[in-house]
């Protein structure tokens, strides 16, 4: 637990002064008087213990101390209903996929995996799919409809080469189709796409750029994530780094998976074979960034777990809430407390 304004906690220190001064009052009420008999003393007192009469005074100071607790704004991480409605899978589609170091292959134990992933998955929640091998391309646009994105899945075709970087701006475009994400312009240049471009003629006036979008604390995106897997390091396309950056910047939480053993290898002709090595390191730096998990299978028992563990993810989540409202709740069922034992202990006569 932290708290958003600890300033206000220095009030507790006036707690022990109360305690004195509560103290101090009780010794400063004792005064000596002069009963005829003791009888009357006992029926004076009645049959209450003592130590009621501290009960009241000490919850008082309790609220008091719940109360100052609540105005310094405490946050505490509590597990919640996720808020997420949209889930894109950036997936890996390169040949390492072919890879024989998990049964039958890595691409087959994938896309089984991802078919269990979104049959467990709430209802309310959409999916797109994106794939990526040199290039990226979306494979299935953002819905509802389960049987679409199974049937998405069982078309993916294998191509050489691996864009990262162009897998995860593609599905960072397809979450936030309206963030102002330009594919080809990251890819190929600002001037991708404008007349006058060659070296040959001049270049034409370009228009002015559009304002560029404010950025906002990583993670803060609430309404959707992306899930991307890849078996094997960034061969085409524009920096991974950078990919993960545009996505931090706008709040997005990239989940990622590193599929595959250090053992991996694609059969080739005449008996030679082609070693697949998976880039961790990258994987990492991605979650990181962007204040998501990565998460390691090296089998397509893991695999499954991974996406299991995801989908109880994507249905509750622990963020990190303010919870002033509950100490002040305290606070006040407690000063109620103190008050209603005053009444009951001791009515006025």
């Amino acid at each position: 637990m932290h708290f958003i304004w600890p300033q206000a906690l220095a009030a507790l220190v006036l707690m022990p002064v109360l305690v004195w001064l509560y103290v101090w009052m009780l010794r400063r009420r004792k005064v000596a008087i002069a009963y005829p008999s003791l009888l009357v003393l006992r029926q004076a007192l009645g049959g209450s213990p003592r130590w009621r009469r501290h009960v009241p005074p000490a919850l008082l100071g309790i609220a008091a101390a719940v109360a100052i607790i609540g105005v310094a704004r405490p946050v505490m991480s509590i597990v919640l209903p996720a808020d997420y409605m949209t889930l894109v899978l950036a997936m890996d589609v390169s040949r390492s996929m072919l890879a024989e170091d998990v049964e039958p292959n890595r691409i087959q134990a994938a896309q089984a995996s991802v078919r269990d992933f979104l049959k467990q998955l709430p209802s309310d929640v959409r999916v797109g799919i994106v794939s990526f091998a040199a290039t990226a391309q979306l494979v299935q646009p953002v819905t509802d409809n389960r049987e679409d994105l199974v049937n998405a899945i069982d078309r993916f075709e294998l191509q050489r080469g691996t864009a990262t970087g162009s897998g995860l701006l593609l599905a960072l475009a397809t979450l936030l189709p309206d963030s102002g994400i330009n594919l080809e312009q990251i890819i190929y240049g600002e001037d991708f796409g404008r007349w006058g471009a060659s070296p040959l003629r001049p270049k034409k006036e370009s228009a002015p750029k559009a304002p560029a979008q404010k950025a906002v604390p990583p993670g803060s995106y609430s309404n959707g994530a992306i899930v991307l897997l890849s078996d094997g390091r960034r061969t085409h396309g524009p920096d991974v780094a950078e990919a993960a950056r545009e996505a931090a910047r706008r709040g997005v939480r990239v989940y990622t998976v590193a599929f595959g053993t250090a053992n991996g290898f694609i059969p080739g002709f005449e008996g030679s074979n082609y070693w697949t090595r998976v880039d961790e390191q990258s994987l990492r730096a991605i979650a990181a960034m962007t204040e998501a998990e990565f998460f390691r299978a090296g089998n397509s028992d893991d695999l499954k777990q991974v996406y299991e563990h995801l989908s109880s993810k994507f249905s509750m989540e622990r963020r990190y809430t303010e919870v002033s409202a509950l100490f002040a709740a305290a606070a006040a069922a407690l000063l109620l407390a103190a008050v209603v034992l005053s009444l009951v202990w001791f009515p006025r006569r």
